[in-house]
């Protein structure tokens, strides 16, 4: 070999091929909770913001949000309305706690029908995969996390009635709670 002469390394395309075959394990490594679908019921989810909750609500054919600040904590705001279950069409109440106009924690509640409730569980366990019932006393539980969120369906069977919720739940919102220093009133 010449002096000055380079020495070439493997062809362009052997790279390529090295790059494709690693492709494939890089992703396998992403973490799969990255992967899954943001919890959401109704078209609501935790951490939206008020205006969204209630842009939503009117979607529904809702009541207004009513909304009241908390006394304790002036950036808190706690309202509630009623609207039309979009799969029934049975009247359900919503609740929800608001933290500087973003949402922490929203229930979506109210007697339901057999057939509400199993389309209630049904969504869920299509949208969310199957989980295992919960049962403490009378009242049972399914629960899913995602993305420091959480959605959990409530459920309690009566004689003749069932009683049942869903809830969504921001947990960083939440976290940030009492951290603030003008959270208090004066």
């Amino acid at each position: 070999m010449r002096p000055g002469t380079f020495i070439a390394g493997p062809p362009a395309w052997l790279w390529w091929i090295a790059v494709l075959v690693a492709a494939p394990s890089v992703a396998a490594q992403t973490p799969s909770w990255t992967r899954l679908p943001s919890l959401r019921f109704f078209g609501f989810r935790a951490g939206i913001s008020l205006d969204a909750a209630s842009e939503r609500v009117g979607d529904l054919s809702g009541t207004a949000l009513a909304c009241e600040r908390s006394t304790v904590d002036r950036g808190v705001m706690d309202c509630r309305s009623t609207f039309l279950d979009p799969i029934t069409s049975d009247p359900v109440d919503l609740w929800l706690s608001a933290r500087d106009s973003l949402v922490a924690i929203l229930t979506i509640s109210g007697p339901v029908s057999p057939v509400q409730f199993q389309a209630w569980r049904s969504s869920l366990v299509s949208a969310y995969g199957e989980t295992d019932v919960v049962q403490q006393g009378s009242q049972s539980m399914l629960q899913w996390i995602r993305h420091r969120q959480m959605l959990r369906l409530t459920w309690r069977k009566f004689t003749d009635s069932t009683a049942a919720s869903v809830s969504l739940v921001d947990g960083p919102l939440l976290d940030g709670w009492g951290h603030r220093e003008d959270a208090a009133v004066p």
